[in-house]
């Protein structure tokens, strides 16, 4: 799969808890996608979470979760890092 799969395709059924938020992401739906992203530890869920709480505007939060991902802070558009987390986690 593809990010432009993900981010215009049907949700993917057999993808971990990070791809599926951020599918949940690109399909305008915040509360599941941090719901998915909030039920699972690990670098993956991390990041996705930290990247939903600066679409929130939670900058504070995102901080906080980069730091749990042990990624760097974002600060280019939100629609590049989407693209940069998709194209890590879908990676073969």
């Amino acid at each position: 799969m593809t990010p432009d799969e993900l981010r215009t395709g049907s949700a993917p059924p057999d993808q971990g808890a990070a791809v599926k938020a951020l599918w949940w992401a690109a399909h305008s739906d915040w509360t599941n996608a941090h719901e998915a992203a909030q039920a699972h530890e690990g670098a993956a869920a991390a990041w996705v979470h930290a990247y939903l709480h600066r679409v929130e505007g939670d900058l504070e939060n995102a901080s906080y979760w980069y730091g749990r991902a042990g990624k760097p802070i974002a600060m280019g558009p939100l629609d590049d890092e989407w693209q940069a987390i998709a194209a890590a986690l879908l990676k073969p």
